[in-house]
Formats: C-alpha cells, structure tokens, sequence
C-alpha cells in the first residue's frame, strides 16, 4: 500500500489549519477620540499638498493637543490608502461649551 498521498493529505490538511488559525481579517471597526481643552489652537498652517498619488487621499495637517507640554503641536499632513465608497474628513477643532473638542479625521459615507 503506498502511503505517500496519505501523507501529502495529512500534511496539507494541517497546512490549510494553521493558516486558518494565523489568519486574522482586518479590523473594520473605527475608534474615535474627543480631547476637550480650553486653549484654542492656532491657525491652520499653509501645507503644499504633493502630487497627487493613485489610490491614496491627502489628509491635511491639524493642531493636535500635547497635554505633557501643553500646547498645540502641528502633526503635517500625509497620504492615506483611499477606501471606495467613502469619503476622508479631515481632522477639526470644534468650539463648546466646556473649550475646545478634538475630532480625529475618519471616513464617511
């Protein structure tokens, strides 16, 4: 009796498991976060957007909240893998009642 595919099937089928076991899809959840603070940040600084690039979306630079230093810091712009059938919003400050609210920027519908 030759044994040799028998062999091959156990080895492929245990192949076929740990790939299956390893495999983890990519996440599709979003996460946002919201500072409050009450400095107001600065004015948008002028970035010059590159060239476009296929497939990518320019996100726009924004002050971002440095609690350790406290004070803004500008984090400058930079490309993002575009996802058909959405929409980059940009990352913004919002004036409340309690200071200033961060949003993060996301992709919408």
């Amino acid at each position: 009796m030759n044994s040799l595919p028998l062999k091959l099937a156990l080895l492929a089928g245990l192949g076929l498991t740990f790939a299956g076991v390893t495999y983890a899809p990519p996440a599709t959840a979003q996460v946002a976060i919201g500072v409050g603070i009450g400095v107001a940040p600065p004015a948008p600084r002028y970035e010059r957007v590159p060239p476009p690039r296929m497939g990518y979306v320019w996100a726009p630079g924004y002050w971002r909240w440095d609690g350790r230093y406290r004070r803004h810091v500008w984090a400058g712009g930079y490309w993002v893998r575009a996802r058909p059938g959405y929409h980059y919003r940009p990352a913004y400050w919002v004036q409340g009642h309690g200071g200033w609210r961060f949003h993060q920027g996301y992709w919408g519908r």
